[in-house]
């Protein structure tokens, strides 16, 4: 790994310190971690980042700790601590297949295919799309972390489409921007074991970790996130399967694998959440 790969990588974030902030009527009811998310200079940091350092009692609400689910009042004093960085190991970079489909100087939009996971986690620490990513471009921005430069959005493992990344920090701020203000429409396509009775259809059900089996998501009404899920069909296909267009208004992990199953009509082969024959 060369030595720009390395600088490159490496980001603090957010200098260390103590950020104070003041809830106004306008931000009432609103979540403790979703307010941060949206406050400088915390929203160049993830949303897990903000909820990490809310977990870890570095986050006072009128001097208390709280939980990232808390719901602001009127009149809230907010101090947020950055601790200094701990300095970690730098990624090293590989050669990981995938498609670069365009480049300038700002970002690159590249095809990634199914079975790659794009930056390391639990189980997966090596050979992911941001160990190429740091094999094939010169630039990457570092505000997502040491171990997600350029990463402005994921795709699951085991979903294939195009993903955009940033290639410096300005750009990195301006693509959140376009996707939190959801001026980014991304649509999904996706083959179904069935067809359902409508030609299109919309699905809100909260999606949580399944309560027995963890490395699952399933819907769970009681304390699952919201989720929303939009379809339409696009061609019925034989032997009873259907191509549908999907759009996601929420980003929860395997939503549109989970709210499908939910009706009825998993995504055709998928061996978590299809039928027991899928393969």
């Amino acid at each position: 790994m060369t030595e720009q790969h390395q600088h490159r990588a490496r980001n603090p974030g957010p200098l260390p310190g103590v950020y104070s902030y003041h809830v106004g009527a306008g931000d009432v009811g609103q979540r403790l971690d979703h307010f941060l998310h949206g406050q400088e200079p915390l929203a160049v940091w993830t949303r897990s980042q903000v909820q990490s350092i809310i977990r870890a009692g570095q986050v006072l609400v009128n001097g208390l700790s709280c939980k990232t689910g808390y719901r602001l009042h009127v009149g809230d004093h907010i101090e947020a601590r950055v601790p200094v960085p701990v300095p970690s190991s730098y990624l090293p970079a590989a050669d990981v297949v995938f498609t670069i489909l365009y480049e300038d100087d700002s970002l690159a939009v590249l095809s990634k295919p199914a079975g790659l996971v794009v930056h390391p986690a639990a189980g997966h620490q090596q050979h992911t799309l941001v160990h190429g990513l740091l094999y094939r471009l010169e630039h990457l921005s570092g505000i997502s972390g040491e171990e997600r430069p350029g990463v402005v959005h994921r795709l699951d493992k085991d979903t294939s489409g195009i993903m955009v990344v940033a290639k410096n920090d300005s750009a990195h701020r301006f693509l959140i921007d376009q996707f939190r203000q959801r001026q980014v429409k991304k649509t999904y396509l996706a083959i179904l074991d069935g067809t359902p009775r409508t030609t299109e259809g919309r699905i809100e059900l909260p999606i949580g970790r399944h309560p027995v089996q963890r490395k699952k998501m399933a819907v769970v009404p009681d304390i699952g996130r919201p989720a929303v899920t939009t379809w339409r069909i696009l061609e019925k296909l034989p032997y009873n399967f259907s191509l549908v267009a999907v759009g996601l208004e929420t980003g929860r992990t395997h939503q549109i694998r989970v709210h499908m199953a939910a009706k009825g009509h998993p995504v055709a082969g998928d061996p978590v959440y299809g039928r027991k024959n899928a393969r």
